[in-house]
């Protein structure tokens, strides 16, 4: 079957960095469905894996997908033939930028009946990252409140995040940072109460419009110089920061005075290390499906290209790797 990957790190400007190859169907293990591929997403990770990580030999990316099922394991429980589902994938096994691809039926959920394929394939990862940062490491509820505050919040995760700490904890406050006029208009857009530039003094913007500080911050930057210490500043004691991104040295010593906690999201976990609770990743997707149907979540999608080949593909990874880009890039076939 047809894939895309890479065999070695070049830069996303040279044509060979994707490549198209033939490679073998995938093995459908006991719990696996096979989809049929209509539209991946590129994320953040994918840039990383091709620039930096060691292939050893050719490697197919991707990890958000929609498509059709057309075959299932043994023990397949929770989908059918045909059903039209979407999902994240996992790290240790080949990506959605395949004609096919085996995935673990208790990380797909079925695809919002009212999104397209390249609509849809915006969603999976950073919605699982965001529903896990808000619900399962700062454990908003509904009835939570408080301010929320997101930096980067017109990036992929700070998107979803928006609308689902709208959805399902409508008495927080909504903090969002951006720099720029049209990531601001599309924070706004999302539902965000107030939008903060993050380029200049963070602390000072931020509590310019919450003088009292915040009680729970999202970030994507805390390796950024300055970023923690002004997280520091502006969290109100016994505050919780959940960060997604790789700083090489954190200083958690400062955030004792205040008894912060500090947490970190990596939506991979549950399916590295085949977690007991794997099926919690089906149950998120479902929900936010339904939401979407409902009309209280729409695509994080800003950018639609078509089809899926090694150029568009590029093409998408450039529009990341410039760290310029509102809401999720996606390739389909459609």
């Amino acid at each position: 079957m047809p894939a895309i990957g890479y065999d070695r790190n070049h830069p996303a400007d040279e044509a060979d960095a994707l490549v198209r190859r033939e490679i073998a169907m995938p093995v459908v293990g006991p719990h696996d469905l096979l989809v049929e591929v209509h539209a991946v997403s590129v994320n953040p990770v994918d840039v990383k894996q091709r620039a930096h990580a060691d292939p050893r030999g050719f490697r197919v990316l991707g990890y958000d997908g929609a498509g059709v099922v057309v075959a299932a394991g043994d023990e397949v429980t929770l989908f059918e033939v045909g059903d039209h589902v979407y999902y994240a994938g996992a790290l240790d096994r080949p990506g959605s930028n395949a004609r096919y691809q085996a995935v673990d039926e208790r990380i797909v959920g079925r695809k919002p009946a009212s999104l397209g394929w390249a609509d849809a394939a915006a969603l999976p990862l950073t919605t699982l990252t965001a529903y896990e940062a808000l619900f399962d490491k700062l454990r908003l509820t509904g009835t939570s409140e408080g301010t929320l505050l997101i930096v980067g919040a017109a990036g992929g995760v700070g998107s979803i995040m928006i609308q689902l700490a709208k959805a399902l904890a409508p008495g927080v406050r909504v903090i969002g940072t951006a720099s720029r006029t049209e990531t601001a208009e599309w924070v706004t857009s999302l539902g965000a109460d107030d939008v903060v530039d993050h380029h200049d003094d963070l602390a000072a913007n931020v509590l310019a419009v919450a003088p009292e500080g915040v009680d729970w911050i999202f970030t994507a930057a805390s390796a950024r110089p300055g970023a923690v210490a002004a997280y520091v500043e502006i969290t109100k004691p016994f505050g919780q920061i959940v960060a997604i991104d790789d700083p090489h040295h954190l200083d958690v010593v400062s955030l004792k005075s205040k008894a912060l906690s500090w947490h970190w999201e990596f939506m991979f976990a549950r399916s590295l290390h085949n977690a007991a609770d794997l099926i919690e990743q089906h149950r998120i997707l479902s929900r936010v499906a339904e939401l979407v149907d409902e009309g209280r979540i729409r695509s994080t999608a800003t950018q639609r290209l078509s089809p899926i080949d090694p150029d568009q593909l590029l093409a998408a990874h450039r529009i990341v790797e410039s760290g310029r880009a509102i809401g999720k890039v996606v390739v389909s076939d459609d």
